[in-house]
């Protein structure tokens, strides 16, 4: 009972804030004139120059920082299947649970790099 109160309270705060920024944003939006003005704006209140980045650079910025939290995510995956498998004390179902945790946490390294490269790619040959 109390898990339902505390998640029902949660969601509620969270549809407030999600309410009021979304308020707060469609009132800024509705400000401005044009898409550029509106960029031009936001950048101006949060404290940088007034002349936006270039596509390649921000989608760059942003493939970087997805592709490190899926580094840090996939080491710390790598982490627990080792701890797992070896405190399994010989249990098959632990040991092949920990090995599994293990292959899911590298493939998913190999699928970030390659994310990566295609990205990397895509903004070379096109935007860039």
């Amino acid at each position: 009972m109390k898990k339902k109160i505390i998640t029902a309270a949660l969601i509620l705060m969270l549809g407030a804030a999600t309410m009021t920024f979304v308020g707060t944003t469609l009132a800024e939006a509705a400000s401005c004139g044009s898409a550029s003005e509106c960029i031009n704006q936001g950048m101006t209140a949060s404290g940088t120059s007034s002349t936006p980045k270039s596509l390649g650079s921000i989608l760059t910025t942003v493939t970087n920082i997805l592709l490190f939290l899926m580094g840090a995510i996939s080491v710390i995956m790598i982490i627990v299947g080792g701890i797992r498998y070896a405190t399994s004390q010989g249990d098959q179902t632990q040991m092949q649970s920990a090995k599994n945790t293990i292959l899911y946490a590298v493939i998913g390294v190999v699928v970030a790099i390659a994310a990566y490269a295609i990205v990397s790619f895509v903004v070379t040959q096109f935007v860039g």
